[in-house]
């Protein structure tokens, strides 16, 4: 019996076809080809696996390698791609645009402008230019105009001249009410006898309004004003004039190699680089030995037989876990703050002391670890106790039978037999501490800083909150150089789950 084929399956490809052809049309219309290829690809494949009999498998793995594809693989080349550019918010612009911004530029000529008012006639309003206040010469008015105070005219308008005997125009319409007509004064282009064209230049002035920039054929710029010429370098990624001077915008530039370069030689920004390369190693290895051992330690007790109420102790113990870790981080700064905070407080009453927490770089280092280890070792002391209920209960009375103490029990079985399936779990929290941002950001924010650095860099930063500061604080937005140090930390996360599926890997074999 031959299957029914629904009788709308055609038309439907036909009109997904229509849609996806005039939005990649829209898109590349824009000025965007690239993005309209892609799109174009990405739409005709789609299509051709859901309409083709031949592609049924692929029916079901297309959406997640879409995803990943989408998600995960185009954004980290496309910060790959960023990473060999100049990228900031120096040279945001693309140079079209950069350009343009520049050629938008335009100056008043104050010796040229004239006051004006509003004045009501009907449901028109007239406008009056006269000289400025002291000044002589001509005034003009406008014909009745019909503005919309609700968004501009954009229409040109011819003045009149008038007469020196002419009566004057009378109630003025008040500054507020002038100013909701901004918009459409704005738009206006008013048109004097001589010819010569004024536009909007100030809550109380129309002016003649003058270019700072020619462009000239070559994609050069002109500075009108001192006849300066200025040339893109595509170098530097900035029009710059024969002795160097650059002006604002710039516009993104390939540079190759530059950012990786200038984080390994740069003086400047070699030291603190290292120095918080060689800190986020320590910060993430010490956090996962402090957790580790104090965890472990932790299940090995809670799992003594002889313990009065153990559950209560083991739900108690996990509550910092259970709590989220933002407002535990929250809670800890308020806690160690150096004048109002209660450990202070308590050290002081004991022992005189007020620590700065935050104002020395090793007592701040120290605080981390600690605040880390107290949210990280719930964890650890779950697994360990699920591995530990593993462990057969025939050694440990084997071992009792021998007279061996606790202290070699938990070293001659229980760690080595809990070590193989915790490691790869230990390899994937240091990942996570290697980019643990929240902590850092919440904490202490990188801080205290780094004196006499070009980049801002703080003794407690690792290498993702250096690179977020860089690219979205107090940098300059560099987001190339970013961009640079992002990729660099994905290839040590990328080593760092290498290792675990290689470890993971081993364990499985040896099971087997």
């Amino acid at each position: 019996m031959s299957r029914t084929r629904p009788w709308f399956k055609w038309p439907l490809v036909v009109l997904l076809t229509v849609a996806l052809l005039w939005l990649v049309f829209g898109i590349y219309a824009a000025g965007q080809a690239l993005s309209a290829l892609a799109l174009l690809s990405f739409g005709a494949l789609a299509l051709y696996v859901y309409a083709s009999k031949r592609t049924l498998a692929w029916r079901y793995l297309f959406p997640g390698v879409a995803g990943m594809l989408l998600f995960v693989a185009f954004p980290l080349l496309y910060t790959m791609q960023i990473g060999f550019t100049n990228y900031s918010a120096s040279n945001l612009l693309e140079f079209e645009r950069a350009r343009a911004y520049l050629l938008d530029q335009t100056t008043v000529d104050e010796d040229r402008t004239l006051n004006f008012t509003l004045h009501a006639e009907g449901s028109a309003l007239r406008l009056l230019l006269t000289p400025p206040e002291g000044g002589t010469g001509s005034r003009f008015i406008s014909p009745p105009l019909a503005l919309d105070s609700t968004g501009a005219a954009r229409k040109a308008v011819a003045m009149q001249a008038l007469p020196a005997d002419s009566p004057a125009l009378v109630n003025p319409l008040p500054l507020r009410q002038v100013l909701s007509y901004r918009d459409a004064l704005l738009g206006l282009k008013l048109e004097l006898p001589d010819h010569r064209v004024l536009s909007y230049a100030g809550v109380h002035e129309f002016g003649t309004v003058e270019p700072l920039w020619h462009s000239n054929a070559d994609g050069s710029l002109t500075q009108l004003a001192t006849a300066t010429l200025y040339r893109p370098n595509r170098a530097t990624g900035f029009f710059e004039n024969p002795q160097g001077e650059r002006i604002q915008p710039g516009f993104p530039v390939g540079i190759g190699w530059a950012n990786y370069s200038r984080m390994l030689f740069d003086s400047d920004m070699r030291g603190p680089f290292v120095s918080i390369f060689v800190w986020t190693l320590v910060f993430a290895g010490l956090t996962v030995l402090f957790s580790t051992a104090l965890g472990m330690t932790l299940a090995v007790l809670l799992n003594w037989e002889a313990l009065r109420y153990r559950t209560l102790y083991r739900t108690l113990l996990f509550l910092p876990y259970a709590v989220p870790g933002f407002i535990s981080i929250l809670v800890f700064k308020g806690l160690f703050n150096q004048n109002f905070g209660e450990i202070n407080a308590i050290l002081d009453a004991v022992f005189g002391l007020r620590p700065a927490w935050f104002a020395d770089p090793t007592l701040a280092k120290a605080m981390l670890l600690l605040v880390n280890t107290w949210l990280g070792y719930p964890y650890i002391m779950v697994l360990c106790t699920g591995l530990i209920k593993a462990i057969p209960a025939d050694l440990y009375e084997a071992s009792a039978i021998a007279g061996a103490t606790p202290l070699a029990n938990f070293f001659k079985i229980t760690a080595p037999l809990i070590a193989r399936p915790l490691t790869p779990l230990l390899i994937s929290a240091f990942a996570f501490n290697f980019n643990n941002f929240v902590l850092i950001s919440l904490l202490t924010d990188g801080r205290p800083d780094y004196l006499n650095t070009k980049l801002p860099a703080g003794t407690t930063d690792i290498l993702v909150s250096y690179t977020y500061r860089i690219a979205f604080t107090d940098a300059g937005a560099n987001f190339g150089l970013a961009a640079a140090i992002s990729t660099l930390i994905f290839f040590m996360v990328a080593l760092l789950s290498l290792a675990n599926l290689k470890l993971s890997k081993v364990n499985d074999n040896r099971r087997s």
